[in-house]
């Protein structure tokens, strides 16, 4: 059964990060739409659910590659301040484990310092001030 699908498969666009977003996106369509079902919005909600699926269904099993790229890299393109911040706000809670994160006083700069270093005078590496913190 696997074999038939990857057989199938070949030669179609598959499965990229545009996809990815429609198919979460018609799902908390549909799910609000539960949550809403006696009314029009709930109604509204479910039709575009269901046409995001549909859309997103379209796009993984299509044969024209080139266009299917391009969208995504569209997507991409769009959505790439906001991938980077949330990838950096991700990485700072992960630091937040081993290492304080203090702001320069002066110029604003963020400063990483191992945990555990008691209090400590630290000297910004961009603007040289200096200031006291517990580490």
């Amino acid at each position: 059964m696997k074999d038939k699908f990857n057989k199938f498969m070949q030669g179609r666009y598959g499965i990229d990060q545009l996809s990815r977003f429609t198919m979460g996106a018609a799902l908390v369509m549909i799910v609000l739409a539960i949550f809403l079902q006696r009314s029009y919005v709930g109604t509204l909600l479910d039709t575009v659910g269901l046409l995001l699926i549909v859309y997103t269904y379209f796009r993984i099993f299509s044969r024209n590659i080139q266009n299917r790229y391009e969208e995504n890299q569209k997507y991409l393109n769009a959505t790439g301040k906001l991938r980077m911040r949330i990838g950096r706000e991700k990485n700072m809670m992960e630091q937040r484990k081993t290492h304080h994160i203090y702001t320069c006083p002066g110029c604003g700069q963020k400063i990483r310092i191992p945990r555990g270093k008691g209090k400590i005078e630290i000297d910004c590496p961009k603007c040289h001030t200096k200031f006291i913190k517990k580490s």
